[in-house]
């Protein structure tokens, strides 16, 4: 009976001490994403390292990029499980150039993810309950709030180091969709990682043409290395400004989204309607525009 009831005990204490180390980790998980948070010194770095076209004689690879500029990221949702953090490029000095840019959602123990496949299409996955334990998804969306792409891996907090990585498909990035059009995936390798100085989203990514079969032909590679230093949030005021003058029509739209995306299916969207995209059919709106405006405008571009 005594080593019946010290078995429970043990157990007992092993699944509190389990709890609490998950806990524990959970905290610095959360620490490190809200840490991107706040008013950055960015450097965009990008280079083409290998190539691989089948036309080696007519194929242009794609300059080597450094740029840089502020950036002030917003946290905009700070629950138990989801954190959502809103990037704003400043590229001027007036309200006028700030450039709303991507957002990025963090969510705990998500169990599914929209997995693009080609041509502004994405696949709705369900994951393994086992697999994703611990693990945070990231959501990337587009300037318009649409899907961009997402995975899910866990943060590792080891040897003085915080970083999450994962490789995901998405589309082209904003700095080559519209020059070229050679390749249709981007699949990426990103690793998010907290520095002293602030933090790094190093990127190996590969430029894949994938046809209609699903094949994927790997067309280059790329490296990308984008460093954010933090700076004094009073560098950003311009964007916070924008941001408070123009963050109700912003919840209406994620909202309206979000109501798209929670049926939990398959989505394809269209790149433009009269050569006007989603992002340019928005800017006509303002914070009194109805949610059933903003509705009406996203069900244009959204096909199934």
């Amino acid at each position: 009976m005594r080593i019946k009831t010290f078995s429970h005990f043990a157990l007992l204490l092993f699944l509190t001490a389990s709890l609490y180390a998950q806990n524990e980790k959970k905290k610095e998980d959360i620490a490190a994403i809200k840490s991107m948070c706040g008013c950055y010194e960015v450097h965009f770095n990008f280079a083409e390292t290998f190539q691989y076209p089948k036309d080696s004689l007519n194929y242009s690879k794609s300059k080597t990029k450094h740029d840089k500029g502020l950036e002030w990221i917003e946290l905009l949702v700070d629950q138990p499980n989801k954190l959502s953090l809103q990037h704003l490029l400043i590229v001027g000095p007036s309200e006028d150039a700030i450039v709303k840019h991507w957002r990025q959602d963090w969510l705990y123990q998500n169990n599914s993810i929209l997995s693009y496949s080609k041509e502004d299409s994405w696949k709705f996955k369900k994951l393994d309950a086992q697999k994703i334990k611990g693990q945070w998804t990231q959501k990337v969306f587009q300037v318009d709030d649409s899907p961009r792409y997402e995975g899910s891996a866990t943060w590792v907090h080891y040897d003085g180091r915080h970083y999450w990585e994962n490789t995901t498909d998405a589309p082209l990035p904003r700095r080559e969709h519209t020059k070229r059009n050679d390749y249709n995936v981007l699949k990426r390798t990103n690793v998010h990682e907290i520095t002293a100085k602030g933090w790094i989203h190093d990127q190996d990514n590969i430029k894949i043409i994938r046809n209609e079969k699903g094949e994927d032909y790997t067309l280059a590679e790329e490296k990308g290395r984008d460093f954010y230093n933090k700076v004094a949030d009073s560098k950003c005021k311009t964007a916070q400004d924008w941001w408070n003058k123009n963050k109700i029509l912003w919840d209406k739209i994620r909202s309206e989204w979000d109501v798209v995306l929670s049926k939990n299916k398959d989505i394809k969207l269209k790149n433009t309607i009269n050569d006007i995209s989603l992002f340019d059919a928005f800017k006509n709106l303002n914070n009194d525009s109805s949610k059933e405006e903003i509705r009406t405008i996203i069900n244009n571009y959204v096909i199934n």
